[in-house]
């Protein structure tokens, strides 16, 4: 058998090695038109920054190196030009010399991944303007860099690889704007938890130009100049465009294969095509979301490889299945760590899902023992059935273990209820006796039990101005002091019981603190001395450290509710 596989990195080198385990027998031609056949794209960014110090450290597997263990023939900086699935045949042109050859195979397998898009601004093909997507990419960033020692940078694009190459070229001691065409970061995000990242961003010292595009870069004598689509131009000494991928599929069009969304590669849960003998994985193929179980597109690089592995089992005789992608991702930012996974509010709108979200706010470990943090977890759930649909989480520690708990919990199909009975691990140096995952269930359960009711910090605006309603603070004298609500009425919980005579029973309550663990507690009393309320979910400080994070001059002492005693 001869397997013939374009493309390598994630998916193909996955597919590669596995075939290789399965069949010592079968002829495996790997075909990689970069000069790297299997290479670490997440690290990219990292090599830019000089946290990754050597090039070699990127470079997982070498054709030396494949073909040293596996007698795998990997050919480098040799592009497949052309399909023919009738005759079973490529043909790939030496990318050196440029001739071209014919290879056949028995069956082959596509992993062609994702190409940067790149729009086609004015002066985008200059020499100060770069883009991030293999070492090749890498080492002529970083090379402008040592040996040009820039200043300022533009970066297009506050997407994962916009803000990594941001945070990097920082570390490189440039300073950083990012220009997003969105109204936000991070796209998996709500825009209230992306607010809380752009706050935080900005305080590390991270220009921001939100709802903003750029619409020409000009070159010269003194630099760059990128021009914006508010009107606004920013000087700079380099630019790098990270504004998305695309799949990488004019070679499957070409030869004939069925697309999906986006032009995605469409495949069955086999990873085959619709054509005989021609499979595909990674970045390139449609695949059907876990949760809203509609055709998507989700670039990454876990996914990638567990794709490669599964065409190969298949082409091996060995039944294996890829059913569903949910899109579990995490990045660091400086200190902070942001993880998701599933569905986010614009998601499950878009699915027709209801989806009722909880915010939360939760140690890191042990309140008592040394250097606790918070993390910041909304969870978005199904309010008439209490199934999980999604998660995001912001923090400095625990972020993506409790995001990886969450994950496992959606790929089991676990309900609010499951999450409240999880037995997790439980020490003071690493969580509370009950884990952030655990008091993301049992807020979930108090809301479908009917036992609070909650509203939105965007309801705010609403019901500060309905005079039919009240306001109720229940925080401590020293918290209400350092800002408040001016509409707000303030009473301490501790003294909730003895001064209810002082409320309005007619009225509404709704009721805040800081995290919304103390308004709950008000809400319970309130609720059974017959009157009504509603819970500020995520609480006052999570209202301000949204509104801290859309404000574009912001004030930098804000949003401590995510830290604990680390100031964002």
């Amino acid at each position: 058998m001869k397997v013939v596989i374009i493309g390598g990195v994630a998916g193909g080198a996955s597919a590669a090695a596995r075939l290789r385990r399965l069949d010592e027998s079968a002829e495996i031609v790997m075909l990689e038109r970069s000069g790297y056949v299997s290479y670490a794209n997440c690290g990219l960014p990292y090599y830019v920054g000089g946290t990754i110090k050597e090039k070699r450290a990127l470079t997982l597997q070498t054709p030396e190196s494949f073909w040293g263990r596996f007698r795998i023939d990997a050919r480098v900086r040799h592009e497949a030009v052309s399909i023919d699935p009738e005759a079973r045949t490529v043909t790939v042109r030496r990318l050196a010399d440029g001739s071209q050859y014919s290879e056949t195979y028995d069956e082959l397998i596509l992993a062609p991944g994702a190409k940067p898009i790149c729009p086609p601004l004015p002066g985008v093909g200059g020499s100060r303007v770069f883009t991030l997507r293999n070492v090749e990419n890498a080492l002529a960033l970083r090379g402008f860099i040592q040996q040009n020692a820039p200043k300022r940078a533009v970066v297009v694009g506050g997407g994962y690889i916009g803000l990594e190459i941001a945070e990097n070229l920082m570390q490189a001691g440039l300073s950083v704007t990012v220009v997003e065409l969105a109204p936000q970061v991070l796209a998996p995000l709500d825009g209230d938890m992306a607010a809380i990242v752009q706050g935080y961003l900005r305080g590390q010292g991270v220009q921001l130009r939100l709802g903003a595009g750029v619409t020409a870069f000009q070159e010269g004598p003194g630099g760059l100049t990128a021009s914006l689509s508010t009107g606004e131009t920013l000087s700079a000494d380099l630019a790098v465009m990270a504004v998305g991928v695309v799949p990488d599929t004019g070679l499957a069009k070409a030869a004939g294969l069925e697309l999906g969304a986006k032009g995605s590669i469409v495949v069955d849960a086999e990873m085959r095509t619709s054509a005989p003998h021609i499979f595909a994985v990674g970045d390139a193929v449609q695949v059907k979301h876990l949760v809203t179980g509609q055709n998507t597109l989700i670039s990454l690089a876990g996914p990638a490889n567990r794709q490669g592995r599964i065409a190969a089992d298949n082409i091996c005789g060995i039944p294996s299945r890829y059913d569903s992608s949910q899109g579990s991702s995490v990045i660091k930012l400086f200190g902070l760590t942001v993880a998701a996974t599933g569905v986010n509010g614009r998601q499950a709108a878009a699915a027709n899902l209801a989806a009722e979200p909880v915010i939360t706010l939760s140690a890191s470990h042990a309140t008592y023992y040394p250097g606790f943090s918070n993390i910041t977890v909304k969870t978005l759930f199904e309010p008439h059935t209490g199934r999980l649909l999604g998660a995001q989480l912001i923090g400095f520690e625990g972020v993506e273990k409790r995001c990886d708990v969450l994950a496992t919990a959606l790929r089991a199909g676990m309900t609010c209820h499951d999450l409240a009975e999880l037995e997790l691990c439980y020490a003071p140096p690493y969580s509370s006796a009950k884990d952030p995952v655990n008091m993301a269930g049992f807020i979930m359960q108090n809301v479908l039990a009917g036992r609070v009711q909650q509203f939105h910090w965007e309801q705010l605006p609403a019901v500060l101005m309905d005079p039919s309603v009240g306001v109720l603070d229940v925080r401590e004298e020293g918290e209400w002091a350092a800002g408040h609500l001016e509409e707000a009425v303030h009473i301490p919980l501790n003294e909730l019981r003895e001064r209810l005579a002082g409320l309005d029973a007619g009225k509404t309550w709704y009721v805040h603190c800081h995290s919304g663990l103390r308004s709950y507690i008000a809400c319970r009393i309130l609720s059974q001395n017959g009157i009504r309320c509603f819970n500020l979910s995520g609480g006052y400080g999570f209202y301000e450290a949204v509104q801290n994070g859309l404000d574009a001059t912001p004030r930098h002492d804000c949003g401590a509710q995510i830290a604990g005693g680390r100031t964002l």
